[in-house]
């Protein structure tokens, strides 16, 4: 068995993680198999069975915390708070935009 680092996708999070497998190939379907066929990013590359760098996920895993499903009045409330904040930058933006024109238009009305 040879030791082959992956990059997965975990709870919205990319992480690094190796697996112990006879081939790249092999490596990739197992990765494939336990997070998933879209969670799975790039290809398989082969480490030598010393390298620390890259822990296994499984003993990673514990310091992942999960994300509590929000309820339906947070999530309304969430999306509420992201609506306003698209708004002040669509508005800060008109704002810019406007002051601009009147700035072009000065300045069209100076060179005549």
């Amino acid at each position: 068995m040879n030791k082959y680092v992956l990059t997965v996708r975990v709870h919205g999070q990319i992480l690094r993680t190796a697996v112990y497998a006879s081939s790249t190939f092999h490596a990739q379907l197992i990765c494939q198999y336990l997070y998933g066929i879209n969670n799975v990013i790039g290809s398989a590359t082969q480490v030598a069975k010393e390298d620390t760098s890259v822990a296994i996920l499984d003993e990673v895993a514990k310091f992942i915390k999960p994300i509590k499903p929000l309820t339906p009045q947070q999530t309304r409330i969430d999306g509420l708070k992201r609506q306003k904040d698209t708004i002040a930058k669509q508005l800060k933006a008109e704002r810019a935009r406007q002051k601009m024109v009147k700035a072009q238009q000065q300045i069209f009305n100076l060179s005549k």
